[in-house]
């Protein structure tokens, strides 16, 4: 019996190291803004390809039940009106069913890009948090942005183009509809809601899918600037936009 009391208080405590080994290191940070209130989009510009600013007609960007829908019908973003530095962002998403032009049939794509600065366009200089089914955590670097990898190598994004780092033990990848990596998915199955987490602190940037650590990099530039979610051919829900000023 004792012997078995032993194992057991062993078991758990495994457990738990495990557990904490999954929780984000999220730093002292202050009280949330929300970024979305449930209700509207007003802290945000709209921004289309087709379209420009502020002209979507086809409610590629909706709010309903709370959330927002986007129908990746169109390429393009919802961007903050203001800009962010020393922060940890915390988000809400799932997928949705529809594939759209270059994108139909592929796996889904959507994505979290900060750090932006400059004029607004597809897609303006900023870091990346790749939403991509088989690639969600993913860095990607757009239009001269740049970010130094955990193995030490600087990755810029060129001018109109873009440059990515692979999430930590990444798995093979196929760019089909549904794909999931069979080595180390993050994601959880298709139509339940992901949170995915963002520490932007001084040019260090770190970002969790469903609390593991996808990715981390450093000298990010910019270190900071506007936040946008994109619309990228695919269907997807976002809810529970948070930032926290870190302190």
């Amino acid at each position: 019996m004792r012997i078995r009391s032993i194992l057991l208080l062993l078991a758990v405590s495994a457990g738990s190291l495990a557990a904490a080994a999954q929780t984000p290191a999220i730093p002292k940070h202050g009280p949330g803004l929300q970024l979305f209130d449930g209700k509207d989009l007003n802290g945000f510009d709209v921004f289309l390809k087709d379209t420009g600013l502020n002209s979507d007609a086809n409610h590629v960007f909706a709010v309903e039940h709370g959330v927002i829908h986007v129908s990746g019908k169109q390429m393009g973003y919802i961007i903050t009106k203001q800009e962010y530095s020393n922060y940890y962002l915390r988000a809400e998403f799932k997928w949705g069913e529809g594939t759209y032009g270059e994108r139909e049939g592929k796996a889904r794509d959507s994505g979290i890009l900060y750090n932006i600065q400059g004029p607004n366009k597809v897609w303006p200089r900023s870091v990346e948090f790749q939403i991509n089914e088989g690639c969600t955590g993913d860095f990607w670097m757009t239009d001269g942005a740049a970010l130094t990898g955990r193995d030490g190598t600087r990755v810029t994004g060129p001018a109109g183009g873009a440059y990515k780092i692979d999430r930590i033990n990444k798995g093979p990848y196929e760019n089909v509809a549904g794909y999931r990596d069979p080595v180390n998915e993050v994601e959880k199955p298709h139509g339940e809601w992901n949170v995915l987490e963002l520490v932007n602190r001084n040019g260090h940037v770190w970002q969790y899918v469903n609390g593991k650590l996808a990715n981390e990099g450093t000298d990010a530039f910019p270190t900071s600037g506007k936040i946008l979610f994109q619309s990228e051919g695919s269907e997807l829900y976002f809810r529970n936009l948070v930032l926290y000023p870190l302190l």
